[in-house]
């Protein structure tokens, strides 16, 4: 058995000392003290999972609200104030955009949109289908795939060409697949249109959007030949920085109000209110999830200090001989804390291995970059560490406070 010398002149032997001491504790108490460090070990690996997890779900969130548009503002009509009578509108015009284009800087890319429905019949079935007028660029602002084909250009739109894109999902209802619908030919109000591709949306909106099922996307220039006038339902802007939406939103706004009647209301808005209220919710999720992270480490804490008070029952006539041949009670506490201390490090290190092997082996065997905090490993080591000391510090001090006459008489 270890002993412990007292060396006033050479503190540092003490330390050194207790430490091999409490790790003699270990060694002979191995399937006790592993067992013990186990609830450390789920729990630390739990709280660098749960970050991690976290920090996927929000990056995921984000990821799929910025391929919608985050450096995206689009502009409606909603209408007038109640005194304004329904025969006087004062909708959205191609020349409000054509202006906001000249006075608002940073804009990359702009398109109206002009929804039109109608009704056709392809090889005996009858469906309806949303048409949707845009500018060439409505491809960039929305973000949308081009499945199979290809999408209509600027010479397409000035040649006035009868050419258009489907969803993919009229292509698989009508043609059996995106690319047996290409050079396909729909008409409407009986002009012939020729599918020149196919798109989907970057991210699935659920018919949450002015895109739907079953929408073809068609050159404004012929949209016209089914409105009488250059109205347009929707305006789309996109801005080369994210970081400039807010006040390229407001001067979209000020332009309008200067080309308009005071009295029309027109909606300008963007999705970056949307991505701070995602971040914060994936926030407050993870912080949810790392409150019961720290509870399975709480239990486990209380884990190591009942052991530790039986190891001290089980140790009392030890704790005597070793405080007859001159130990303190400075020194009996601190043993039997760097006891706790090493079990809640060692089940926080082995924590800490799992809780970052499982993210780093996602991403060897995938292509997926699963984020990994560093700071998770930082915060778990010291939670655990906190921990030991924490929930060692009673039994420890139990052992410090015991008479040494009545320990060596214990039996």
């Amino acid at each position: 058995m270890p002993t412990l010398t007292r060396t006033a002149e050479k503190p540092q032997l003490v330390f050194g000392e207790i430490l091999s001491f409490a790790y003699d504790t270990f060694c002979s108490n191995k399937v006790r003290f592993l067992l013990t460090s186990l609830g450390m070990t789920i729990g630390t690996a739990s709280l660098i999972l749960v970050v991690t997890i976290g920090l996927t779900g929000k990056e995921y969130v984000l990821n799929q609200i910025q391929a919608i548009g985050a450096n995206e503002v689009f502009v409606e009509y909603e209408g007038g104030a109640d005194r304004i009578t329904a025969t006087t509108p004062d909708p959205l015009t191609v020349s409000d955009l054509r202006a906001i284009r000249e006075q608002v800087s940073g804009i990359t890319n702009a398109s109206p949109v002009v929804p039109l429905d109608d009704r056709v019949s392809v090889n005996g079935k009858e469906r309806d289908v949303r048409l949707l007028g845009v500018f060439p660029e409505y491809r960039w602002v929305r973000n949308l795939v081009v499945v199979s084909g290809r999408f209509f250009d600027e010479q397409d739109s000035q040649a006035r060409n009868k050419v258009g894109i489907i969803t993919v999902k009229i292509a698989d209802d009508l043609y059996g697949s995106p690319h047996a619908a290409i050079g396909q030919v729909l008409k409407f109000s009986g002009l012939p249109f020729t599918i020149i591709g196919t798109f989907k949306e970057s991210v699935e909106t659920f018919g949450q959007t002015e895109v739907q099922s079953n929408t073809m996307v068609i050159p404004y220039t012929v949209s016209r030949l089914f409105t009488n006038t250059p109205t347009v339902k929707l305006m789309y802007f996109s801005v080369a920085d994210q970081s400039l939406v807010p006040s390229t939103t407001e001067h979209i706004k000020r332009v309008l109000e200067s080309r308009h009647r005071p009295e029309s209301v027109y909606s300008v808005q963007n999705l970056s209110q949307l991505l701070v209220v995602a971040e914060r919710t994936a926030n407050a999720l993870t912080m949810v999830l790392l409150a019961v992270s720290l509870v399975v480490l709480l239990v486990s804490g209380i884990g190591i200090m009942n052991i530790m008070l039986a190891t001290v029952t089980s140790r009392i006539r030890e704790i005597g001989i070793r405080k007859a041949i001159g130990a303190t009670n400075r020194e009996i506490q601190f043993q039997f804390l760097s006891e706790a201390i090493l079990i809640s490090l060692f089940g926080g290190i082995a924590g800490i291995v799992i809780g970052l092997a499982l993210p780093f082996s996602i991403r060897f065997v995938s292509d997926y970059r699963v984020p990994v905090s560093g700071w998770s490993a930082v915060v778990a080591l010291i939670v655990s560490s906190a921990v030991g000391i924490l929930f060692g510090t009673v039994p420890a001090s139990r052992a410090a406070q015991l008479d040494p006459v009545e320990s060596l008489r214990y039996e």
